[in-house]
């Protein structure tokens, strides 16, 4: 494996604390969600960055294996929910991407998102890891 880019950032203080990347750009206040036992302080959680992450990530492998079919892709969006669960043992995570492409037929758009899921960073890390609900234009893919 060769690594094309490595990000860096610190976090301090856990979910009520900050991360800051190295180069200054990602520097957030953190702030643990109401629902969870938090204040109602402004910032974000470890949730939403993770899910502002693996959505962008899958629309370009998404565009990959578009390109690849022959696919032209209209104005796409991905929805990404990951929450964070109680369990018997402790936390889990889980996921569900919604992927919206109007322009392409359902069931193409259903074949490329299958194929995305094999594919994309974040999904191949997940898999098998969390539970993940997967579709496009609202129809489940199955993964």
């Amino acid at each position: 494996m060769k690594a094309l880019y490595t990000a860096e950032v610190t976090a301090q203080g856990g979910r009520g604390g900050h991360v800051k990347s190295q180069d200054g750009v990602l520097n957030m206040e953190l702030a643990k969600p109401e629902s969870m036992g938090g204040e109602g302080k402004e910032g974000t959680n470890p949730e939403q960055l993770f899910a502002a992450a693996w959505g962008p990530c899958f629309l370009g492998a998404l565009g990959t294996v578009a390109k690849k079919q022959n696919v032209d892709l209209g104005d796409t969006k991905i929805i990404v929910k990951v929450s964070f669960n109680e369990e018997d043992n402790g936390y889990a995570l889980s996921a569900a991407l919604n992927v919206i492409d109007e322009s392409v037929e359902d069931d193409v758009l259903n074949e490329l998102v299958q194929k995305t899921q094999q594919v994309c960073p974040y999904s191949k890390a997940t898999a098998g890891n969390i539970d993940v609900t997967v579709t496009a234009n609202k129809i489940e893919v199955e993964v």
